[in-house]
């Protein structure tokens, strides 16, 4: 999947940077929203290591949740 910056002309790349700042502020959003999701904590509690603990930060568990959602359901 490419990033933002390579649809962008090289001249365009300073004025992307309040967009990207601003998809950083949705992306955080749209993560707790995600994470407080009955299905995303469902998920979470089938991917607890042995100590009972998530085995890696919410970033990357709601990123791996959402890969393998759209997985399913390209089923």
């Amino acid at each position: 999947m490419a990033n933002s910056s390579s649809i962008l002309p090289e001249n365009e790349s300073v004025a992307a940077t309040p967009l990207l700042e601003e998809d950083s502020q949705i992306w955080q959003s749209l993560k707790q929203a995600i994470a407080s999701s009955s299905g995303f904590q469902s998920w979470q509690l089938e991917h607890l290591d042995s100590d009972g603990r998530p085995p890696m930060n919410l970033d990357r568990q709601v990123r791996t949740y959402l890969r393998e959602t759209l997985e399913t359901l390209a089923y």
